[in-house]
């Protein structure tokens, strides 16, 4: 018996095996990745992934196990208005700031995984900026700071 045939074989069997478990443990709805976008709150840069279609904003995080520090989904929708968000099926604690069409934010909310607790814009709000809990807090951002490069991203469908 050749050794080297078998260890071959035995080296793709297992390359084989770690790409199922790879395929089979990614999120589902996310095969997929989102286009992601640089924006800028105050001074402080994040890579968002944008969230503009009816599917993409019914999704949003859920599923999702962890987000990069300087990473976040913008919720793009078609007409200012007093949005909600929530976390159901969504394991990440975030905080979201719900953002003006002049990019302007309204005001920001803490949310906790798993929940169904309605997190309200505090007006007509044409964005939501999804982040780590405490990202905002943290970097000292607060109601009525901009968020640059919102024009930039795709538009609501």
């Amino acid at each position: 018996m050749d050794r080297t045939n078998n260890l071959d074989d035995i080296t793709k069997y297992f390359s084989c095996i770690a790409l199922l478990l790879v395929a089979l443990v990614s999120p589902a709805g996310h095969a997929d990745p989102l286009l992601t976008f640089p924006i800028k709150v105050g001074k402080h840069e994040l890579r968002v992934e944008v969230a503009s279609t009816p599917e993409s904003r019914q999704t949003g995080l859920m599923h999702r196990r962890s987000m990069g520090e300087n990473h976040g989904m913008v919720f793009v929708f078609e007409q200012p208005g007093p949005w909600g968000m929530w976390m159901k099926n969504t394991y990440i604690p975030l905080s979201v700031a719900f953002i003006a069409e002049d990019g302007r934010i309204l005001n920001i909310e803490d949310m906790e995984p798993q929940t169904e607790d309605a997190h309200s814009a505090g007006g007509p709000a044409k964005y939501a900026l999804e982040v780590n809990k405490g990202w905002f807090h943290k970097r000292k951002i607060k109601s009525g700071q901009r968020v640059e490069g919102l024009k930039a991203l795709p538009r609501a469908q």
